[in-house]
């Protein structure tokens, strides 16, 4: 006798999630403010204090002058994509009641840094020329639906996600000296 195991992640509270949602329906102007606390400990090795978990340390690889202790800023900035983009995607399958079994999320960007940070690089460079120039994400997933339903459920979480419609489009950014 063949008998099958279906397997699926750990659910989210869907009615947690619905009541979210009528939250934003009933306030779509609402917005919430992260807070990060960053301290470079010693050449490009940082630590960045979030709420009350363990620090998120950033450095950069050996050939651009750090200890290749910790992911380097910009792949920090893929995680914090892949990580959004997960949350999406859990949420709009829960919200359509369908039961993901597997996800994972592969992440790549070029990145243009010729003006070595503004340090003496390539000066004639402008802001556009720098920073991600292009971002590459390729989803797998599996889950209780067809394909079709699994990409729809992917593209809307992509559509709707903060980070990567922060990396997509122009936003305000300050920039000044700490009192």
């Amino acid at each position: 006798m063949t008998q099958t195991v279906n397997v699926h992640l750990r659910p989210i509270d869907s009615e947690g999630l619905a009541a979210f949602a009528q939250k934003g329906r009933n306030n779509p102007t609402a917005k919430g403010t992260n807070k990060v606390h960053t301290v470079l400990e010693g050449q490009y090795r940082s630590l960045s204090y979030v709420g009350d978990h363990e620090p998120v340390v950033v450095d950069e690889p050996l050939h651009l002058f750090g200890q290749n202790t910790a992911p380097a800023p910009g792949e920090i900035v893929l995680s914090a994509l892949g990580g959004c983009l997960a949350v999406g995607i859990v949420a709009v399958a829960t919200w359509r009641e369908v039961k993901l079994s597997r996800l994972e999320l592969f992440l790549e960007g070029d990145i243009g840094n010729s003006a070595a940070w503004g340090a003496g690089g390539h000066l004639d460079k402008q802001p556009s020329d720098m920073g991600f120039q292009e971002v590459r994400v390729k989803v797998l997933v599996q889950g209780d639906a067809p394909r079709e339903t699994l990409d729809e459920i992917v593209k809307h979480a992509n559509f709707y996600s903060p980070v990567a419609n922060s990396i997509r489009n122009p936003i305000d950014f300050k920039l000044e000296l700490h009192d």
